[in-house]
């Protein structure tokens, strides 16, 4: 049996929904083909199980230093199992929206593994048979997956990935992470303000690779706090009877309880998994599918968008992607031509970027100036007592013009679309200067940082 359509959409991540919510508004007849649950890996297993987690155990932090403040909050305990039912009730309320989205929209659901027959043909195996699909335009949405180590192969019980790291039903004694970058601090974190003792072992120099080092020795000082270990430069080798071998930095043998080991070492895209050899769509040598500012592949009528065309994967840069190529397929002049991403690391404390370092700044020929507030003067973070952060703007010297905004500290993620947003219009410092913040907030910390790139700053010393 062949359904024919005018459009279909492989894979319903928050790129793949989204586009084909967007095609069902532009009155495109859509098919959305998903495998697993509607949401893919960030509704199910990814952004939204992690940040509910992470929320429990922040706000288990907050319970134990309220008595500090006067609130004797005594004997907080955890039950997991309640926690997972909980987070599991929030991705089931989110995944039965986004299937009301689509059908609201009048995008035809098909559940199944979709594979191309050719370039304008997908195959799909569902519980109840083979079914063929033929559009003249088809999405490719299928994301990513977790690389595997050859010395850590996952076992979903010992060796786990970040899927099975976010459905334990017990907090474990030691957990050893292998990979300090942004899910292997997150859930790290996490676990060791839930009572694990976390070890963390990352082969590069620094924790969190590639993100401004004034910001990671915030969060650094935190993981010590936490009493968590870990270790830059350094190689886990193997695992064997409940502990994880490494190399150190020092050449030295490292030997680490590990009652779990959570490898989060990258991903890899799904391009190796839905027939594109049966298209000639062209990938680059990572297997990353290549697209044009228009999500155009160099097949006509094929388009991708998300983990499967490259970094950085974002779910929300996955979404713009899904309305940019829907709206091309629909004929509009659509592009994914975005000054910037702002993206977010959910640590404790956390950190927002968007934008140019001042590194990356003076790489592209521009004469940066800097501005930093610290939330240490701030005094809505007294209030929190959250102190430990800063806020620090990037900008040209000569234009005036803002180039890259870095927040390290409580609800840091909260402020960077403000941020995000003055990048995007062409803001100067002027502009993030002259705008009147409400006292006592966190985003004043921008404003001030504005000011002191400018050596303006009224509530710090500038000399």
């Amino acid at each position: 049996m062949t359904l024919k359509t005018e459009a279909v959409v492989l894979g319903s991540g928050p790129g793949g929904y989204v586009a084909a919510i967007r095609l069902g508004q532009l009155r495109k007849e859509t098919v959305l083909i998903e495998k697993d649950n509607l949401g893919g890996v960030c509704l199910n297993i990814g952004c939204i199980p992690s940040k509910a987690l992470i929320r429990v155990a922040k706000l288990k932090k907050k319970l134990e230093a309220a008595k500090q403040i006067g609130v004797d909050v005594s004997g907080v305990r955890i039950d997991l199992p309640k926690v997972q039912a909980w987070k599991q009730g929030v991705v089931d309320k989110l995944t039965s929206g986004v299937e009301y989205l689509c059908k609201g929209n009048n995008v035809k659901i098909i559940k199944g593994q979709g594979a191309f027959k050719s370039s304008h043909e997908l195959e799909v195996q569902t519980a109840a048979g083979t079914e063929t699909v033929e559009a003249k335009d088809t999405i490719i949405a299928t994301g990513s997956r977790p690389f595997e180590l050859p010395s850590f192969k996952f076992d979903a019980t010992h060796i786990i990935s970040s899927t099975e790291a976010l459905a334990l039903q017990e907090v474990p004694k030691n957990l050893v992470v292998i990979g300090g970058g942004v899910t292997g601090l997150e859930i790290g974190t996490m676990y060791a303000q839930l009572g694990s003792k976390v070890t963390v072992i990352e082969m590069l120099d620094q924790l969190l690779p590639g993100t401004d080092l004034d910001l990671v020795r915030v969060v650094e000082r935190g993981l010590r706090r936490l009493s968590v270990d870990y270790h830059v430069k350094s190689k886990a080798n193997e695992y064997r009877n409940g502990e994880v071998y490494a190399t150190l930095e020092d050449g030295k043998e490292g030997l680490f309880d590990a009652d779990k080991v959570l490898v989060t070492v990258g991903r890899r895209p799904n391009s190796d998994l839905i027939g594109l050899g049966k298209t000639g769509v062209g990938l680059d040598p990572h297997g990353f599918i290549q697209v044009d500012k228009k999500m155009r592949t160099n097949v006509p009528g094929i388009y991708a968008i998300g983990d499967v065309v490259g970094p950085p994967m974002l779910a929300h840069k996955a979404s713009k992607e899904g309305i940019v190529a829907a709206e091309v397929v629909a004929g509009m002049n659509s592009e994914a031509d975005f000054r910037a991403i702002a993206g977010v690391i959910f640590t404790d404390p956390e950190i927002a970027t968007v934008g140019l370092t001042e590194a990356q700044a003076k790489e592209q020929g521009f004469e940066p100036v800097v501005g930093k507030f610290p939330f240490t003067a701030l005094g809505r973070a007294l209030l929190a007592g959250e102190t430990e952060g800063f806020a620090k703007i990037v900008a040209d010297k000569s234009s005036d013009l803002v180039l890259g905004v870095h927040i390290v500290g409580a609800d840091a993620s909260d402020m960077i679309s403000e941020a995000a947003l003055a990048i995007e219009m062409g803001a100067t410092l002027e502009d993030i200067g002259f705008t009147i913040h409400p006292h006592p907030t966190l985003p004043e910390s921008i404003m001030e940082a504005a000011e002191a790139a400018k050596g303006k700053a009224i509530h710090i010393l500038q000399k």
